[in-house]
């Protein structure tokens, strides 16, 4: 074991360019980082820049700099899809296949809504892609004043329910997404996340999500990193909605967000105060869920200016036997036609203070090569269902 705790921080969505197979998923000229950078005339974001982002791409407002405590690089995405899911599973080792089903153009079918209905008892009203906080304002009144269930999609593969804590509460949000949860398992649906989205307020002005969000995610559909990490007495610590991505599989602690900020917070908590040797995965939702679908430039490079202050702070309290990950899971280029993630490379940034060859190391083939080196670093083997390469310079520092 050469480090005794790896910090895996994944900025949500914050690609760095097209996929070669761009094309085939509709995203040609896509580049979250460049593209968002550009939108304000340039990022003031110089711990990212310390550690060598500007190798990756022309990002305004960063420069070319040597930075031997740092390897920085591209990833590909190896697997089919450009969604959550898909993204973090590969990071762990596991190649998907087939994209998860989406319903964003047509909604879900009626026969799923009809099922939904009788099983809980509730009507379902919306049924279509929508925003979390318009279809609140849209439709917030009715699911008061009926007790009905506000059902939802995105450009992901998610089934969203949404319903007030006060009239319906939480237990019954709860068990209508389990209820959901178990027929979106059938393959004429096949839904990645069933999501609760609880609200509070009595008007269109007021109504405000929660932090009682809940995924029901589909558990991993193979042997991960964490999985191994877990079974070897390793902690695997989860912060903000790794948990729910991986359906709690391999999972020995989970750590609740409300914001990126609150996640960095929390991270930085556990750099300073944990004594544990593992992993501490930590998930930034916001980059996504609220710039990114929203194509919101202007918030997500401020998004990205706030985390950069925040990783100064993670980085001066990182100890000498602590390992610094920053990636991404996928695109979603704030300035790209729609609202859906865009099939982009990620970058990834690793850091060690006493590193002292660090430099660019190019491309990768797949995002798995996070895993497999995390596994090596504590002298653990990959499943033989895994994919992924050990990136060696890390290890060896060459």
């Amino acid at each position: 074991m050469k480090y005794k705790r790896i910090f895996l921080i994944v900025m949500d969505s914050v690609g760095i360019g097209e996929m070669p197979d761009a094309k085939k998923y509709n995203d040609e000229g896509a580049n979250t980082f460049k593209h968002t950078s550009e939108s304000v005339g340039g990022l003031n974001i110089p711990h990212l820049n310390s550690l060598g982002i500007a190798d990756l791409d022309d990002i305004k407002g960063t420069s070319i700099t040597i930075h031997p405590h740092s390897y920085s690089m591209r990833l590909l995405e190896e697997s089919n899809g450009k969604d959550t899911m898909t993204g973090h599973w590969e990071m762990m080792g596991i190649y998907t296949t087939k994209p998860f089903i989406t319903f964003t153009d047509t909604g879900f079918p009626q026969a799923l809504i009809s099922e939904l209905e009788e099983k809980t008892g509730h009507k379902i009203i919306g049924n279509k892609a929508a925003s979390g906080t318009e279809i609140l304002k849209e439709l917030g009144e009715e699911q008061m004043r009926d007790n009905s269930l506000i059902v939802y999609t995105s450009a992901d593969s998610v089934l969203q329910i949404a319903a007030s804590e006060e009239v319906t509460g939480l237990d019954e949000l709860y068990r209508c997404c389990e209820i959901a949860r178990e027929i979106c398992l059938r393959p004429e649906y096949y839904v990645g996340r069933v999501i609760a989205r609880p609200f509070i307020g009595n008007s269109p002005e007021t109504f405000k999500r929660t932090a009682n969000r809940h995924d029901l995610a589909l558990s991993p559909s193979g042997i991960t990193a964490m999985n191994i990490l877990k079974d070897h007495g390793y902690t695997v610590s989860c912060v903000g909605k790794i948990a729910d991505i991986f359906n709690n599989s391999g999972v020995t602690k989970t750590v609740k967000t409300i914001s990126n900020i609150d996640g960095m917070d929390k991270t930085i908590e556990q750099v300073k105060n944990d004594d544990y040797t593992g992993l501490c995965f930590v998930n930034l939702v916001e980059f996504d869920s609220e710039y990114g679908h929203r194509r919101n430039p202007i918030g997500y490079a401020k998004a990205i200016e706030e985390f950069d202050v925040k990783l100064g702070q993670l980085i001066s309290e990182l100890k000498d036997d602590d390992l610094l990950m920053i990636t991404a899971d996928h695109g979603n280029d704030p300035i790209h036609h729609g609202t859906d993630h865009t099939r982009e490379k990620v970058p990834l940034l690793i850091y060690n203070k006493n590193f002292k060859n660090g430099h660019y190391l190019g491309e990768r083939n797949s995002f798995a090569d996070i895993g497999a080196t995390i596994l090596a670093n504590f002298n653990l083997k990959k499943d033989q269902t895994m994919i992924g390469k050990v990136i060696e310079e890390v290890l060896t520092n060459e």
